[in-house]
């Protein structure tokens, strides 16, 4: 594929990928927040959300699925999104939460948090009100706003594709600074999840302070 043949893929795959938000404002909603999470199957750490904003002229070529972008072109886009976007938002939970609620009502709840965070920022910057909201496969009753829950969303809708960057960009960050912390179980490059030097780590070292200890109920620590 040559650089011009690549640029018209890019074209047109955000074209492809903006529809869902080009729909909601053609029914007259105005700012409609995409949301993703990150970070619910490692064995360690938080599960981090993130909701964004897009203005209706966002024109970023190459905003996709996370798991599809290497971790340069991740980088890349974080700091683009972050200054394009009307607004976004962070939500975590640790990994205490985690093990007192399971792991699919703390990433609720990150989601919420997101939603909330993103709105405050909305709000300060243009006094209005996000007004619709695309999960990733989710569903929150408790966030009262009209909703769509889009299956792979993240390769669907722009917005929530972005949701997505901002949210592996800082829970990856924030494992790699847990990797000083407690070094030995290589969360700077498995970012928590449940590779062999993982393993190799908890046989060692033990259990620590941000393992998921309902995740680990059946891990001999001898």
């Amino acid at each position: 594929m040559t650089k011009a043949e690549r640029q018209e893929y890019l074209k047109n795959r955000l074209q492809e990928m903006s529809v869902y938000e080009q729909e909601l404002r053609t029914k007259g909603f105005q700012y409609i927040a995409g949301v993703d999470e990150v970070g619910r199957g490692p064995l360690a750490g938080p599960v981090v959300a993130a909701a964004v904003v897009l203005p209706a002229d966002f024109d970023v070529l190459g905003v996709d699925d996370s798991k599809k972008l290497t971790e340069k072109r991740r980088e890349a886009l974080y700091d683009v999104i972050l200054e394009k976007a009307l607004c976004w938002g962070i939500g975590r939970r640790d990994n205490f939460v985690i093990d007192e609620v399971n792991i699919l009502q703390a990433t609720k709840l990150a989601m919420a948090e997101a939603i909330e965070n993103a709105g405050r920022m909305l709000f300060d910057r243009t006094g209005g009100q996000i007004d619709f909201v695309l999960f990733d496969a989710m569903e929150i009753d408790a966030v009262k706003k009209p909703q769509m829950s889009l299956i792979k969303g993240d390769s669907k809708s722009v917005s929530i594709a972005a949701a997505s960057i901002v949210a592996k960009v800082t829970r990856d960050r924030e494992m790699v600074q847990l990797d000083s912390v407690y070094p030995g179980y290589s969360f700077a490059s498995n970012k928590g999840y449940g590779t062999r030097a993982h393993y190799e780590g908890l046989r060692k070292n033990g259990i620590t302070s941000v393992h998921r200890r309902s995740f680990l109920k059946n891990f001999d620590v001898r």
